[in-house]
């Protein structure tokens, strides 16, 4: 994407829009920031049906609301009515989940509402590893949730919600990925997603500081690991092949830096935004933590000024540079590798 210096700065309002609607989640994943900071209740984490609206009427010309930040999903008291509101708007609407809350009834239910997607986070074929990864989660429960969304989709003679898997991809479970795709060829998922680890974290501060080692520890950016990981993705995409099962991988090498005058590092302030559980716009999903930056708040901005505002042109204008932001410098998006 090439974008005019005034285009830039200033673009037409987000056709796509991410909702934190929760902070709370049920697990403690090893990869995640929710693991390093204090616990969050799912009453306080959860935004405000009222909030929800207010931003869903500053954007009439929204397409596409993913409900989906550190939290989970389904903790949300309110998260049903609020796919059945954007569905309503005409708005395509899915969101992440960890699926160990992805009981029968609530999948029969979004099957109902004509939910676009859900996208399921599995990170190992074998309970050990998974349950090791995703603190607090039962393997067996993930993979019965997983068939039974199927189970609901073919009651209902319908291909909704399309459903991805998600296979963060790291040291401790990269021997495993074979096997998670021969597993998946049963469960009726349409489409196995393996991503690298989304952030080095190496902009932020003290705080960020165990998630950071345990980024280093896991990535497979460097040297043996890399070249390791490109034997299992060639081993995956065989076995993808003969299962059917559609299969995307991470880049394991960083694109070149140098990029055409005018072409940003990545189109998400373009394009879309994020918005935390309280209201805080950020740039994106990739950032983690809303002491890292914030470019304004819906409790006292409405979102148009807020995407036309000062902090948000000058974030676009060094996204557009040589010069990055500090946030997105160890952003796998931002670097090709995720």
């Amino acid at each position: 994407m090439v974008l005019s210096r005034g285009a830039a700065e200033v673009p037409p309002m987000p056709p796509h829009l991410q909702l934190e609607v929760t902070s709370a989640c049920n697990l403690r994943c090893r990869m995640c920031l929710v693991r390093y900071r204090p616990p969050v209740n799912k009453i306080e984490g959860a935004m405000s049906p009222e909030l929800f609206r207010r931003i869903l009427d500053a954007l009439p010309g929204l397409r596409r609301l993913t409900l989906q930040g550190l939290g989970e999903p389904l903790l949300h008291p309110h998260l049903i009515p609020m796919l059945t509101e954007a569905k309503r708007h005409g708005i395509e609407a899915g969101f992440n989940t960890n699926a160990t809350l992805l009981t029968a009834r609530r999948s029969a239910e979004l099957v109902g509402l004509g939910v676009d997607w859900v996208h399921v986070s599995l990170d190992g074929a074998t309970a050990g590893t998974y349950e090791a990864i995703r603190e607090g989660g039962r393997f067996d429960a993930v993979a019965d949730n997983l068939r039974g969304l199927w189970q609901a989709k073919r009651a209902a003679g319908t291909r909704l919600p399309w459903t991805r898997v998600v296979f963060v991809a790291m040291r401790r479970n990269l021997g495993e990925l074979p096997d998670v795709v021969r597993l998946l060829a049963g469960w009726g998922v349409d489409e196995l997603r393996v991503q690298n680890l989304a952030h080095t974290f190496e902009d932020a501060d003290g705080g960020y500081a165990e998630i950071r080692a345990f980024t280093e520890a896991e990535s497979l950016w460097n040297g043996e690991d890399r070249s390791r990981a490109a034997e299992v993705f060639a081993e995956t995409e065989t076995v993808a092949a003969e299962h059917g099962v559609h299969l995307r991988l991470p880049g394991l090498e960083e694109r070149p830096a140098r990029r055409r005058p005018g072409e940003p590092g990545c189109s998400w302030p373009w394009e879309a935004a994020y918005v935390t559980s309280e209201g805080v716009v950020q740039p994106c999903c990739m950032v983690m933590g809303d002491d890292r930056i914030t470019l304004g708040d819906l409790r006292s901005q409405s979102l148009e000024e807020i995407w036309a505002g000062e902090p948000y042109r000058e974030f676009r204008r060094r996204l557009t540079g040589d010069d990055p932001p500090e946030v997105c410098r160890g952003c796998a998006l931002y670097r090709g590798t995720f």
